[in-house]
């Protein structure tokens, strides 16, 4: 299965500051990255942006979070 390079909007400045970049399955996917003690999500709303590299990718926006049971 190939994996999306994705860039990361949103969320907690520090989780973005540190994973800028993710990878997904697919550009349905919802993004689910852990941090602190629950998990932060991140969705495709349509919008791209171009990398230094002048590559094209998805930016996921951030659209939630869940905390992990205890």
């Amino acid at each position: 299965m190939s994996k999306i390079t994705v860039t990361l909007s949103g969320g907690p400045a520090e989780l973005i500051e540190r994973h800028r970049e993710w990878t997904v399955g697919s550009i349905g996917d919802v993004a689910k990255v852990s941090y602190g003690a629950g998990y932060e999500h991140f969705s495709h709303e349509g919008e791209f942006t171009t990398t230094s590299g002048g590559d094209q990718v998805p930016v996921f926006t951030w659209c939630g979070r869940t905390r992990v049971a205890e």
